[in-house]
């Protein structure tokens, strides 16, 4: 299994591959299209990612020491980020999690092509992943 380092190479040398932002835009929202489909039992205020534009969900499932995520997000450009930190974050521990420095959004310029709600969104799925990971880290 790759490292969230290279995962997150990964990602940027994919984004490499395209021209312009729209091009990225586009890709990005292929991806969202790739998200393993979230049960809509999980879909509550309790998995709802506080302070996204639009509504994005993130479910935990703990099994044998690691963290698997479900997401969904009822935009389209929303699944795909969610999509990418699932990439980086799925089947870890949740120490692993915590120890992962996002550094792919940033050198990817994500956040100087984003209004800023959607940045907030971004970080605020980031944050919930961690939260999570926090609560679990001791089991």
């Amino acid at each position: 299994m790759k490292t969230t380092n290279e995962i997150q190479q990964q990602i940027i040398e994919d984004f490499s591959l395209f021209e312009d932002w729209m091009s990225k835009y586009e890709y990005i929202i292929d991806l969202g299209k790739r998200l393993e489909p979230m049960p809509e039992k999980f879909k509550t205020d309790e998995y709802l990612v506080k302070g996204c534009a639009s509504k994005a969900w993130i479910y935990p499932e703990y099994k044998d020491g690691k963290l698997h995520f479900y997401a969904d997000g009822d935009a389209v450009i929303s699944k795909g980020f969610l999509y990418l930190l699932l990439q980086v974050f799925n089947n870890r521990t949740p120490q692993e999690i915590l120890d992962t420095q996002l550094f792919f959004i940033e050198k990817i310029g994500l956040k100087e092509h984003l209004s800023p709600t959607r940045v907030n969104g971004l970080i605020s799925a980031i944050e919930q992943i961690k939260k999570i990971a926090e609560k679990y880290k001791n089991n």
